[in-house]
C-alpha cells in the first residue's frame, strides 16, 4: 500500500508539472505554490473538522463489543489532536497580550517586560518548528485514529481529499487547460486517492478480517 501510494504521489507531481508546462501561464506556477503552502495550511483543519463526524460515524456502526474496545483510544486521539490545538493557540493569544500591554506600559517599566517578549519569540519559533515536523505525521495518522479503527485514517483521507478538492477550486478555481483536462486533472486526484482508501479498506477486510462494524 505505501509504495503505491508514493506512485501515486509521484504521478500526481509528474502530471501537474505537465500540465503547468503545456498549458500554463504565468501567473499559473505562483498559483501552484499557493496551493501547495495552502494544503499543508488547511489539511490538518479539514481533518480536525470532518474528523469527529467520520469517527462518530464508525463507532455508531460498531458492534457494542467493539465500541467498548475504541473508548481508550478515542480518548487518546481526541488528546493528540487537542495537544495540536493547544500548541497552534499558545502563540497568538501571548502575541496578542504583547500587543494588548506595550501601549500601557511606561518607558521605564519597559525593561521589565523584556522577558514576555523574548517568550513570545520562542514559542512562536517553537510553533513553526512543531507545524513543520508534526503536520505530516498528524494528517497521515489521523491525530493517532488507526489506534480506534484501523480503517479510519483511509477513511479520512477520503473525505479530506474531496473537501480540500472544493476548497481548492473555490480560491484557485480549475487548473489550466482547456476543458477535458482541467476536469480530468481536477477530478483524478480525489478519485485516485478514493480509490485507493477503497482498497486498502478492502484489503484490511480480506488479509486482516477487519470490519466497519469491528
Amino acid at each position: 500500500m505505501a509504495r503505491v501510494q508514493r506512485a501515486r504521489a509521484w504521478i500526481a507531481v509528474v502530471v501537474s508539472v505537465l500540465v503547468l508546462v503545456v498549458y500554463g501561464e504565468a501567473g499559473d506556477l505562483g498559483q501552484a505554490q499557493e496551493q501547495y503552502f495552502m494544503r499543508w495550511a488547511v489539511t490538518p483543519w479539514l481533518l480536525l473538522v470532518s474528523g469527529p463526524v467520520v469517527v462518530a460515524l464508525v463507532h455508531r456502526m460498531a458492534s457494542p463489543q467493539a465500541r467498548e474496545r475504541m473508548r481508550l483510544p478515542l480518548r487518546t486521539a481526541r488528546r493528540s489532536a487537542l495537544w495540536y490545538l493547544g500548541a497552534l493557540a499558545v502563540s497568538p493569544l501571548v502575541a496578542v497580550l504583547v500587543i494588548a500591554t506595550s501601549p500601557v506600559v511606561p518607558e521605564d517599566l519597559a525593561m521589565l517586560f523584556a522577558p514576555v517578549t523574548f517568550l513570545s519569540f520562542l514559542l512562536t519559533t517553537w510553533v513553526m518548528l512543531f507545524m513543520l515536523f508534526s503536520t505530516g505525521r498528524a494528517v497521515r495518522s489521523g491525530f493517532n485514529s488507526a489506534q480506534v479503527h484501523a480503517a479510519l485514517p483511509a477513511l479520512l483521507t477520503a473525505v479530506v481529499v474531496w473537501e480540500f478538492a472544493i476548497v481548492g477550486l473555490c480560491t484557485g478555481g480549475l487548473p489550466p487547460g482547456p476543458p477535458p483536462v482541467q476536469v480530468c486533472v481536477f477530478l483524478a486526484g480525489p478519485l485516485s486517492v478514493t480509490a485507493l482508501a477503497w482498497w486498502e479498506i478492502d484489503r484490511l477486510r480480506t488479509r486482516r478480517g477487519v470490519s466497519l462494524r469491528d
